[in-house]
């Protein structure tokens, strides 16, 4: 934070597996957490500044990198919402029917079906083996609230398994 260039490249050095592994596990692609890591590590400097010392340096920094997730996600969904609409009006794809996007859903993991809020709460909780506590500080939600939804996260996931055996 004083601008010590080898403080912050050991700081880099440290946590840049936590950011990269954090940012796979959110976006399930490699190359996407490689980009997040790199903007990360380049917003870092920025953004230290604002780190208070409330949470613990690695809670805050999970914070920083789901930010920069949702962030690639939002800005992946409102291209890629404008690029299908693009593609139906000028007669390059028909309408969706439905089917498409059921198949979809159904091709993809069961974790990957969960709703954003349950998934980064699972991948906080399960996949960076966070407490509750720094989980809730990270989302900005009460400890009580992790506790919910990783029920909640459960309960969708056993509802689903029973239904691909019966």
């Amino acid at each position: 934070m004083a601008g010590d260039r080898d403080a912050f490249a050991e700081l880099l050095r440290l946590h840049y597996d936590r950011i990269h592994g954090l940012a796979w596990q959110m976006t399930g692609s490699r190359a996407d957490a490689d980009d997040i890591a790199q903007d990360v590590c380049c917003v870092l400097a920025e953004k230290l500044s604002s780190f208070r010392g409330d949470a613990q340096f690695t809670t805050w920094l999970c914070g920083v990198t789901i930010n920069a997730c949702r962030d690639l996600r939002r800005r992946r969904r409102s291209f890629s919402g404008f690029t299908e609409k693009l593609a139906v009006l000028t007669g390059l794809a028909a309408a969706p029917d439905g089917r498409d996007l059921y198949d979809a859903i159904w091709l993809q993991s069961a974790f990957s079906r969960l709703k954003p809020v349950y998934r980064e709460t699972a991948i906080l909780v399960a996949g960076q083996q966070l407490t509750h506590k720094e989980a809730a500080d990270i989302l900005g939600v009460a400890e009580a609230t992790i506790s919910w939804r990783m029920h909640e996260v459960r309960r969708l996931l056993a509802a689903e398994t029973g239904a691909e055996e019966g």
